[in-house]
């Protein structure tokens, strides 16, 4: 990839400028929207020249900071680069880089976790602020002005539509094959001017291929050459492939029952190891003729496509390893037809996720005996990345999967707990929860009833017998008897409770005096 330049608008071709000198055109205290959806589709230069424009303004004791808008979580040359010389005063709506993550914690950078469905209409709507910058990758700009999109879509049509000047990265590593690939629909709006969102089936297209733009807003285009960066996925560990084949059995088994087609519906599924476990578990199964509607299209999708099991995938970015990008610009014609790439108020739109009746499966980090799951939060205080698509999904889906190995850092954290710390994804919108040790299929259970099918199918063995003591004296000391809790011990399970077993026994003691008391 590479070769001659993709800005064919001779307008714009003339607004041709080095990173550097695009960057210096973007004052301190503003807004940016900025391309970029898991490692794909983001800015790899202006950024970075931004980042040391920051630094030398700190060594000159001179502040500048900007906020800093996106689709979803970025990669080191954007995230990273600003972060990492304090340029970001506030973050938005999601983001996975450990340089932001510890600003964020320290309080040195503020955050905003929106669901990614949101983003486009709180920008609409203003309940952001003015959107002063965008700075978005295309894969090339044609003759009359319209833009090819990249790898990712995200938000980068509001981007452009809002914002008050434009500056364009034309990467022409990206593959000239994108082109065609992408759906762009124009006919969003704000209330009381909406209409249906006309998508039945996952391969319905609606809108066009190419993104608007008045040219006028333009103030700069870079030329770049320059590959999306994501990590390679380790191979699914044995916890990884029992979740699968929980989660593969539920299927089958729900197909059986005639509550599924025998093509399923069409899936949705969160990155990591344990999702591309069940994409590899669906490559050696029964079903047929799968379709997805999801945000992000990673590994083993890719490889459902290539056996012919997956007709089309519905997404807004890719999200591959290195060497599943390299496999798919390789051969992206023969990929073309069966995957297309929206928006991100598309793709994770709930109207159409609930129409499509899609099967949502996300990863969490603890969920409670009661159902109610926390994706974002560690010790419920600090965050880890966000909630991303998983609450657009989980609301609305057919059937909403959370997944997580039942312990985490070496066995010494139970992932099922009494109460979670933070809570994501409330009861009510949790279906199914799944890890190594098994399936709890919450649907239809009172609270109570809930909170015995997870201690016995999910927890680990080492936390059963505690978990079941709690919700014991649960069930003879809470205050009220719907959703029994101890509510002086209902964290017992966080990392530095666990460690103190003395004072866990003496906070047991005390709480069973106090409810004792409450209820006399």
């Amino acid at each position: 990839m590479g070769g001659a330049s993709r800005v064919h608008n001779a307008a714009l071709r003339g607004k041709i400028m080095s990173a550097i000198e695009a960057a210096n055109l973007i004052p301190s205290g503003v807004n940016v929207g900025m391309s970029g959806f898991t490692g794909a589709g983001y800015p790899k230069e202006v950024p970075t020249a931004l980042a040391k424009r920051i630094m030398d303004a700190n060594l000159h004791g001179q502040k500048f900071k900007i906020g800093v808008w996106t689709g979803a979580s970025t990669a080191p040359e954007l995230d990273g680069a600003l972060a990492m010389v304090d340029g970001i005063e506030m973050r938005l709506p999601y983001q996975s880089d450990p340089t932001c993550r510890k600003r964020i914690n320290a309080g040195e950078m503020e955050y905003i976790d929106i669901h990614l469905s949101h983003v486009a209409q709180f920008v609409w709507g203003g309940f952001l602020g003015k959107l002063d910058v965008a700075v978005v990758e295309v894969a090339g700009i044609l003759e009359d002005g319209r833009l090819i999109p990249s790898s990712s879509v995200g938000n980068n049509k509001t981007w452009l539509d809002q914002a008050e000047k434009v500056i364009l990265e034309v990467n022409s590593w990206q593959n000239p094959h994108l082109e065609g690939m992408h759906d762009i629909y124009y006919g969003t709006a704000l209330p009381p001017n909406r209409k249906p969102i006309p998508i039945c089936k996952p391969d319905d297209r609606i809108g066009e291929p190419y993104y608007k733009i008045d040219p006028n807003k333009v103030i700069a285009v870079i030329e770049t050459n320059k590959a999306d960066r994501n990590s390679a996925f380790s191979a699914p560990d044995e916890n990884s492939q029992k979740i699968a084949n929980h989660i593969l059995d539920f299927l089958q088994h729900e197909v059986k029952k005639g509550r599924l087609p025998a093509n399923l519906l069409p899936l949705q599924s969160g990155v990591g190891n344990v999702a591309n476990a069940v994409m590899a578990g669906l490559q050696d199964g029964p079903f047929e003729n799968l379709t997805a509607y999801t945000e992000v299209l990673q590994d083993g999708m890719l490889d459902l496509i290539k056996s012919g099991k997956l007709t089309c995938a519905s997404a807004t970015s890719f999200s591959l390893s290195p060497n599943a990008l390299v496999e798919l610009n390789a051969d992206l014609p023969r990929f073309k037809d069966s995957i297309i790439l929206r928006p991100q108020e598309i793709s994770n739109h709930p109207e159409v996720i609930r129409r499509l009746g899609v099967i949502a499966m996300n990863g969490l980090i603890e969920a409670d005996i009661y159902g109610n799951v926390n994706s974002t939060h560690i010790m419920g205080t600090a965050i880890m990345n966000g909630i991303g698509g998983s609450g657009d999904f989980a609301r609305n889906a057919f059937l909403s999967i959370f997944m997580t190995p039942s312990s985490a850092k070496g066995g010494s954290i139970s992932c099922i707990v009494p109460m979670v710390s933070h809570v994501d994804h409330t009861e009510h919108d949790v279906q199914v929860i799944v890890t190594e040790q098994g399936l709890a299929d919450l649907r239809g259970l009172s609270p109570k009833q809930r909170a015995k099918v997870v201690i016995e199918n999910c927890a680990h063995p080492n936390f059963k017998p505690a978990l079941r003591e709690y919700y014991d004296r649960a069930q003879r000391y809470s205050p009220g008897r719907h959703t029994p809790h101890l509510l002086d011990e209902a964290y017992s399970f966080l990392p530095n409770w666990v460690a103190n077993k003395a004072a866990r026994e003496a906070w047991r003691e005390d709480s069973v005096v106090q409810a004792d008391a409450w209820r006399k």
